[in-house]
């Protein structure tokens, strides 16, 4: 940080290898597709434009490339640098861009239950990106050639490598999930998606992955 109090502004970010050589599986994979998620959502919401573009077309090969990797080894310094550095495009791109339906979903799912957040996203975004497909079917196809096949069934696949299936198993009640619904389709995410999913709408999403 640069400055002091409210005149306190970010100089720059500093992603340190070393401090995730220990990261569990769970934890790497989710904070993972997390940061996969933030490289999809930049390609479609309405606060699009090249620059975002170009950063989450950067970041989502690496993260892609690395997961499995890291999975595999966690003690892998060049995948998990590599995983930083998807990490790092995926964030320019988020805040050059912002969230979408996926991660309107996620934070309910995790404000509602204390869920982690990557653990949500993992989930949540293969249905989002299937919704979104009927709208933007050249942004989604553009970010499944970008992770190397089709953006919902490779999403998908991604998420079960680090264990993420389904929302049941999180615990998460059924009948709670049009309440949660409600709350996500609220979310600022949700109103920057290219189309807004109604509550009726997230709550079929949601049963999807239940």
């Amino acid at each position: 940080m640069q400055g002091g109090g409210g005149g306190a502004r970010t100089a720059a970010i500093v992603y340190d290898v070393d401090l995730t050589l220990e990261l569990p599986p769970g934890e790497s994979a989710g904070t993972a597709m997390n940061a996969l998620a933030h490289c999809a959502e930049a390609l479609y919401v309405r606060g699009r434009s090249p620059a975002g573009d170009e950063q989450a077309l950067a970041g989502a090969p690496q993260i892609v490339e690395a997961l499995p990797r890291v999975l595999a080894d966690g003690h892998d310094r060049e995948a998990r640098e590599q995983l930083l550095r998807g990490a790092m495009h995926a964030g320019h791109a988020l805040g050059l861009a912002g969230l979408g339906l996926a991660h309107a979903m996620a934070q309910a799912l995790g404000g509602a239950y204390g869920l982690p957040h990557g653990a949500m996203n993992a989930l949540c975004l293969a249905p989002a990106l299937d919704y979104n497909r009927a709208v933007v079917p050249a942004q989604i196809a553009l970010f499944g050639d970008a992770i190397g096949g089709d953006a919902v069934e490779r999403s998908r696949e991604l998420a079960a490598l680090g264990g993420f299936e389904r929302l049941a198993d999180f615990g998460i009640p059924e009948g709670d999930l049009p309440q949660v619904a409600e709350a996500a389709a609220a979310r600022g995410g949700n109103l920057a998606n290219p189309r807004r999913a109604t509550p009726a709408e997230v709550t079929a999403l949601l049963r999807s992955i239940y």
